[in-house]
């Protein structure tokens, strides 16, 4: 089972396809939503080629929190299987 990590939001990278899936309305409602319960769900990433992380799932939570002005993100580091 996953350990819920905290990530640096400035090192984690959006991939370009996800990019263009931004709701900006919905990123709004996030925002208000974590400001009054906080994050409720985490994000997950993966360790970049890089280093840093690439986001897999959830983008619109990650710029609502960099919307708020925060620093760091909870969320889960998966870990690629080799096939």
């Amino acid at each position: 089972m996953p350990i819920k990590e905290t990530f640096p939001i400035v090192e984690i990278r959006v991939p370009v396809k996800r990019k263009k899936t931004l709701d900006p309305a919905k990123v709004q409602a996030l925002a208000e939503d974590i400001l009054e319960n906080g994050q409720t769900t985490p994000i997950r990433v993966r360790e970049g080629k890089t280093g840093g992380y690439v986001l897999i799932e959830g983008y619109h939570r990650l710029e609502a929190l960099r919307a708020l002005g925060e620093d760091t993100i909870e969320g889960y580091e998966v870990h690629a299987r080799l096939h």
